[in-house]
């Protein structure tokens, strides 16, 4: 498209916004801005700088997306270009931030039968008094999308459910959505997706989402202050109730018992509750059985570590949103070495990009693996049997999809023999997951294949020395 397009776009949105605001604010924060690129309905602005781009986000993002939409259309997109300083080079540094486009969050005020006489201060921080009606906070993490959510195979059922719900709340059988999983794999993220979603779709359902330890010190607040029946009436008003680490509530017997006539009034009004813990139903100690029958009324959904190839897909989401350019192998090579959690995936690409932006050092494999050092050992990481397999495989130049064929070729056999021998002995996985990953082999081949590969070791002088060179690979990488 040529140069003439983009422009006469952005002036047309110019000549619009200029009708909006003071002339000092238009000339302040709209006449510096350039408009440099449109792809498809994706346009693309320069601002001067980080601080310019966060306070249009803040402050004329509502503006600029609506002139926006009246010149491109409903799917109109806005993308910055970021000049940063770089003292190491004379050209400036440019980097792509994406608009978040998303409003703020709130909940229509809603009636309550509370005692609201001066003097009788309310003590849940969610609520503001007023003379009839209350503000609900929804508490919800604006950047916590389901855009910004990957969607992988073991996360896939999860997240469809939440979709659906956040679709029609309380209108599907997935009442309660229960989602579990270990630390860092998205829990949090996947509630307050649907929070958000619901606020999208159904303005005027009142949302909120609280961690279940909140819960219970509100609880044990409105005690204190003889308020238990407010507490109850402010948790019944809900449409969307988001309980995030219900496991929390464990042990703690008053808390269960109000949440269990909270719980079920909700459920008989057709309001949505969603939990969220780090064991399934059946493994959670300390819970009365009466809420544990109940909180599998509905769906009980996984989540469970990435795959490689989730893995690739969230790094270069993150890499994305952040506007920064990554070597591929760099990417691969954070994702084959952390494997079991999103959280400490993301942290390590955020440790990288800080080395990198401070000390003013390009993203390279090396500094990628000298940081990692230092990151894994915090981490306590566990090489995983994907990572053995692309070190095996690229040691002796052969595709990992050739390695996990059915062909009888030597070579190929003895490469996948190194992966199960080194997979038993580098990782906690069963021998049939091991075969699992290395063509679909049983628990028996596994066996046979380390037994082949010590016998080989002791026999054969540069079989050995294949063995020796592949162990430092792995231990050293």
């Amino acid at each position: 498209m040529p140069e003439r397009s983009y422009t006469e776009i952005w002036n047309n949105c110019l000549n619009i916004i200029r009708d909006n605001v003071t002339p000092q604010n238009y000339k302040t924060w709209f006449k510096p801005i350039t408009a440099v690129a449109i792809n498809e309905k994706i346009l693309t602005i320069q601002v001067p700088s980080q601080f310019f781009y966060e306070w249009l986000e803040n402050n004329y993002i509502t503006l600029i997306k609506k002139t926006l939409k009246r010149e491109l259309g409903k799917d109109a997109k806005l993308e910055y270009n970021i000049l940063l300083d770089n003292s190491s080079s004379k050209k400036p540094y440019i980097t792509k931030q994406p608009s978040s486009g998303q409003s703020a969050l709130k909940n229509d005020p809603i009636n309550m039968p509370i005692d609201m006489r001066p003097g009788s201060a309310i003590r849940n921080p969610f609520i503001i008094p007023g003379l009839q009606k209350i503000n609900i906070n929804p508490q919800l993490n604006e950047s916590y999308t389901f855009d910004a959510f990957i969607e992988g195979d073991c996360n896939r059922l999860a997240r469809s459910a939440g979709f659906a719900v956040a679709q029609n709340p309380g209108g599907t059988s997935f009442n309660p959505l229960f989602i579990y999983g270990n630390g860092g794999l998205g829990k949090t993220h996947l509630a307050n997706a649907i929070g958000i979603e619901v606020k999208n779709n159904h303005p005027e359902k009142t949302v909120l989402y609280v961690s279940a330890d909140k819960f219970q010190t509100q609880f044990v607040d409105s005690i204190m202050d003889n308020k238990k029946n407010d507490f109850v009436h402010f948790y019944q008003s809900i449409d969307v109730l988001i309980i995030d680490d219900v496991q929390f509530l464990c042990g703690k017997e008053k808390t269960q018992d109000v949440f269990f006539h909270i719980f079920n009034h909700l459920h008989q009004n057709k309001k949505q509750v969603i939990l969220t813990s780090d064991k399934a139903p059946v493994d959670i100690v300390g819970m009365e059985q009466r809420l544990l029958s109940r909180f599998k009324w509905g769906l009980s959904a996984d989540l469970q570590s990435p795959e490689l190839e989730t893995r690739l897909a969230i790094l270069k989401k993150k890499i994305k949103k952040d506007g920064i350019e990554i070597p591929f192998e760099v990417i691969e090579y954070i994702a084959y070495s952390i494997t079991s959690n999103v959280r400490e995936l993301e942290g390590a690409l955020i440790s990288l990009l800080a080395q990198s932006s401070l000390n003013k050092k390009e993203i390279t494999i090396d500094l990628a693996k000298s940081m990692l050092d230092k990151f894994v050992k915090n981490t306590v990481r566990e090489v995983s049997i994907d990572f053995i397999q692309k070190v095996i495989c690229d040691y002796f130049d052969i595709p990992i999809e050739t390695m996990k064929s059915k062909t009888r070729k030597r070579e190929i056999v003895q490469c996948r023999q190194l992966a199960m021998y080194f997979s038993k002995q580098m990782t906690k996985s069963s021998l049939a997951m091991i075969g699992k990953h290395c063509g679909n082999k049983d628990h028996a081949t596994v066996l046979h294949a380390c037994k082949t590969v010590n016998n080989l070791a002791d026999t054969d002088k540069r079989f050995k020395g294949y063995l020796v060179d592949i162990e430092k690979k792995l231990t050293l990488s």
